[in-house]
């Protein structure tokens, strides 16, 4: 006989496992199916709205041994190409924020993130994979590696771009592979970071450097495949003289550390976000390239969303009301978030002019103009803030205008 829930997570990767625990703040019983996170290390710049949202669910400010700060972040144009931009840096408190978030090694965080899951004892963790899942009238079915069974009003999909639970829900996706591979690696340097993120524009793609806790970095090195191979077959010394020349010594000398690895870019899309009784969130429901540390921060906004809109329903979780409202609160985020990191990094590859000048006019402007430049942050941060701000401050103005 299953054992019935209101709401299977499957797929407990970090998504899935803060899904889990916002879930069940709702009142709902949840079940999180799947085996634990594996060694990871990279890391996961993780931005102020998704950091408030982990404090909601208990998980407080990371400690300093394990997380730094984002008090700015900077883009240079690395590219050889004829037009190339100036610098632009984005500060925080530009926008009256201490930081923009923290960058934290994926594998602190699936470690805090199971220590809160374990003390819930809303939660039920079934460390097994699904292996199939069936439909019902009023629930689905899912059957574990181990022969269990489980049933659900609602399942919320979290594992990951090739999500069998999606699949099982007959929502399509549409993958599109790029000409890029991303080189991940963590290194130590000899000068201070000060917590500024630089990403290095290149005629390959974005060369990117995330500070870590002390006189250490995350780097994500987007290159041609082939160049990929290349880079990690070299040995540390001439890998590591080769990422020091390509960000021209601005962090003096590198000495990388172990744990090298090689991640094809890709991206993803899906014909819905939600039907049949199953909202996807995470890499279940969009991919998208490592540009701009969007990636998480949009699975954790789809785990906000579906929590307040199953938390405004009585009743039944997986219902087409829910799953429409769903759709509607998450299209826009998903699909600008998306277009807008594929334009730029098709601009990178491109050798048309017209791009390039795009590109390069694009950050001048964004140079010059700190409206703008704080208007796109606050984007960055949350969409809708940037406008929420044009129209308190338009709204300022008329009341000073006022006799």
């Amino acid at each position: 006989m299953a054992r019935s829930f209101d709401i299977i997570v499957a797929g407990a990767g970090p998504v899935g496992q803060i899904a889990a625990l916002s879930l069940a703040r709702t009142g709902k019983s949840v079940a999180l199916a799947g085996p634990a996170t594996p060694a990871d290390r990279r890391t996961t710049a993780l931005m102020r709205p998704s950091l408030e949202v982990l404090e909601t669910l208990g998980i407080g400010r990371f400690s300093d041994d394990i997380a730094a700060p984002l008090n700015s972040m900077r883009i240079i144009d690395g590219t050889r190409r004829l037009l190339r931009s100036a610098p632009v840096t984005f500060y925080a408190s530009e926008i009256g924020e201490q930081e923009f978030g923290l960058n934290i090694t994926n594998a602190a965080l699936a470690g805090l993130l199971a220590n809160a899951v374990a003390a819930t004892p809303a939660i039920a963790r079934f460390e097994q994979l699904v292996s199939e899942w069936q439909a019902g009238d009023l629930a689905r079915l899912a059957r574990l590696d181990n022969g269990e069974t489980l049933s659900a009003c609602l399942v919320v999909a979290a594992d990951g771009r090739n999500s069998l639970a999606r699949a099982a829900a007959g929502i399509a996706a549409s993958f599109h592979a790029y000409p890029q591979s991303a080189l991940v690696l963590n290194f130590r340097h000899s000068r201070p970071h000060g917590f500024v993120s630089t990403e290095f524009h290149t005629e390959t793609g974005p060369f990117t450097v995330v500070p870590l806790p002390g006189r250490r970095s995350s780097l994500v090195w987007v290159v041609r495949p082939d160049q990929a191979g290349q880079l990690a077959g070299l040995d540390d010394a001439a890998l590591s003289a080769r990422i020091e020349d390509r960000m021209q010594s601005i962090l003096g000398s590198v000495e990388i550390e172990p744990g090298r690895q090689i991640f094809p870019l890709s991206a993803m899309s899906t014909s819905t976000l939600a039907t049949n009784r199953t909202a996807l969130i995470g890499e279940a429901a969009h991919v998208v390239p490592p540009i701009g540390a969007q990636g998480m921060n949009l699975g954790i906004r789809d785990v906000s969303e579906l929590t307040r809109v199953i938390d405004s329903y009585d009743g039944d979780p997986g219902v087409e009301p829910v799953l429409a409202d769903y759709r509607a609160a998450r299209r826009a985020d998903v699909l600008a978030r998306s277009s807008a990191i594929d334009l730029l990094n098709r601009s990178l590859l491109s050798d048309l002019l017209p791009a390039q000048f795009a590109r390069s006019a694009g950050l001048a402007v964004l140079s010059a103009a700190a409206p703008l430049r704080a208007f796109v942050m606050r984007e960055g941060l949350l969409p809708g803030s940037g406008w929420a701000s044009l129209g308190s401050t338009a709204r300022e103005k008329v009341r000073r205008q006022k006799p």
